[in-house]
């Protein structure tokens, strides 16, 4: 019981982050070397929102527009299936040089996406990025765990999210401009010097801390979870891929997940180094946590992708006005992120804002779907600002309590864990919601001037219909949002239902930083 305490805490032979040396690195070195995982962390989530601006252009060169999705697809199938095998492997091997190869794997992927001749090509490049991007993100919040103490560790974790929230801010917007100034390969080839930067400041600030136990690499439990992974997010985007989420072939590939996970589990019962030890699970902290994780993964990340619609088919704004009305939104999840941060370090309480988080959220969400045509942005943007805030305040729990709850010596594995419900809960979501929205519209009894499609109709065409066809349109999309809103308030509900029933645990002050 005393070795696990102290491997908890962090304390004791081998925690120390200096290259076998006993010492951690010094404050400023410390900063510096978060500044260099910033860099790397802007340049992976960047890559995702720039694409998609782009894909247009990208699809006018090479054609084969039913491939469409699947430049985006593979890239969060390919993340999403890596991320706890990286976490597993910085617990054993040490997290400089694996996260250098996923820095370096990221980086020749961006190389080889820039000199793609074909659809083909480029989707395959794109899935070497993923596997690089995927253990880029897992190690940051892993190498963070290890530089700052945990209640120290809540502020600079909270720029991190900063980052993310950046790159998803200006990441359309870039990928616009550089692909009408410079071309679509551009915003691939930019992550070439990034990637070289990042590699040689890392390489020459990180310490490498030497795991004390000898590596045994769970080669068969990493690949059965893998395909658990890969399975579950191929699923969730049936309805694009296979025509529905429960066609035959959506229904095979997570019929195959769930085969794969009964496998994973009875191979993880005996492995010397399981991918996730599932005495992680045993925690009801861990699994609350994790509960939360993923319906912040829905809510945080899943719900923004079709805000941009409700705007602009319920309001009636142009795709410009529509993108500035994000700007309450992510300047909400700037102000609950820093201030929520600021809290935790002080106080290591992490159980109220969780709480906060999912409540707020909840109600703003309940709010927005009682909201009928015509909809003013008096009412829209706070409720907006509101929804940010509660999404900033949350955004780093999972991720603190599941490192303050799992021993020192599996922090990677659970930060691995935490990473992948959230981004599986997104994924998932994304689907959802959209085949909720999909449905509701195509059961629509509205009629449109010949030749148009309701579900294909652009902003600037249903702008020069008729008022009465205007009205009709957006009470359509208005009842299937309602629906939309509905179950995201109702996730949002589970969510507080965890954070309600987690115990009042504070973050430790000590760690091995």
């Amino acid at each position: 019981m005393a070795a696990e305490a102290a491997d908890k805490a962090g304390v004791g032979v081998g925690t120390r982050t200096g290259a076998g040396t006993g010492t951690a690195p010094e404050h400023r070195q410390r900063l510096v070397i978060f500044a260099f995982l910033m860099t790397a962390m802007f340049m992976a989530t960047l890559d995702n929102q720039i694409v998609a601006t782009a894909l247009p252009t990208i699809v006018g060169e090479f054609g084969q527009l039913e491939r469409f999705g699947w430049v985006g697809s593979i890239y969060l199938l390919g993340s999403s299936a890596v991320m706890p095998v990286y976490g597993k492997l910085g617990d054993l091997f040490g997290r400089k040089y694996v996260m250098m190869a996923a820095v370096l794997i990221f980086t020749l992927g961006s190389g080889i996406c820039a000199l793609a001749v074909s659809m083909d090509a480029l989707i395959a490049a794109r899935l070497l990025q993923a596997l690089g991007g995927g253990g880029i993100v897992t190690s940051i919040f892993a190498i963070n765990a290890d530089l700052f103490q945990p209640r120290e560790r809540a502020r600079y974790q909270s720029y991190a999210s900063l980052m993310l929230m950046l790159a998803s801010a200006i990441g359309p917007v870039l990928g616009g401009f550089m692909s009408d100034m410079f071309g679509w390969r551009s915003i691939f080839l930019i992550n070439l010097p990034i990637g070289v930067l990042v590699l040689t400041g890392l390489g020459m600030m990180l310490p490498h801390k030497r795991p004390e136990r000898t590596p045994t690499i769970d080669y068969l439990g990493a690949a059965l979870l893998a395909g658990c992974i890969a399975s579950l997010v191929l699923w969730a985007d049936g309805s694009q891929l296979f025509g529905g989420l429960f066609s035959p072939t959506g229904l095979a590939v997570i019929g195959a997940g769930i085969v794969l996970a009964i496998a994973w589990v009875q191979v993880e019962k005996r492995a010397k180094e399981p991918v996730v030890p599932l005495s992680l699970f045993s925690s009801k902290t861990v699994n609350l946590l994790l509960l939360i994780s993923m319906a912040s993964g829905s809510i945080g990340i899943g719900l923004s992708t079709y805000f941009a619609l409700y705007l602009q088919s319920v309001t009636g704004l142009t795709p410009t006005v529509a993108g500035l009305l994000f700007v309450p939104l992510t300047g909400g999840i700037v102000l609950g992120s820093l201030t929520a941060g600021r809290i935790m370090s002080r106080t290591g309480r992490y159980r109220p804002f969780a709480m906060l988080s999912s409540g707020l959220s909840c109600l703003c969400l309940l709010a927005i779907s009682a909201l009928h045509p015509p909809v003013t942005l008096w009412l829209i943007t706070p409720l907006m600002l509101f929804h940010g805030i509660g999404i900033g305040v949350g955004q780093q729990v999972p991720l603190l309590g599941v490192q303050n709850a799992a021993l020192r010596r599996d922090t990677g594995a659970a930060t691995g864990a935490v990473s992948l419900t959230r981004m599986g809960g997104a994924s998932i979501a994304i689907s959802v919601y959209g085949a909720i929205v999909a449905a509701l519209v195509a059961h629509s009894a509205v009629t449109l001037p010949a030749g148009l499609d309701l579900e294909k109709l652009s902003p600037a065409v249903a702008a020069g219909l008729p008022t009465a066809t205007r009205d009709l349109i957006a009470n359509v999309y208005a009842g299937a949002f309602q629906v939309l809103f509905l179950v995201a308030a109702g996730i949002a509900a589970l969510a507080f239902v965890a954070a309600f029933s987690l115990k009042e645990e504070r973050l430790e002050v000590h760690s091995g930083a």
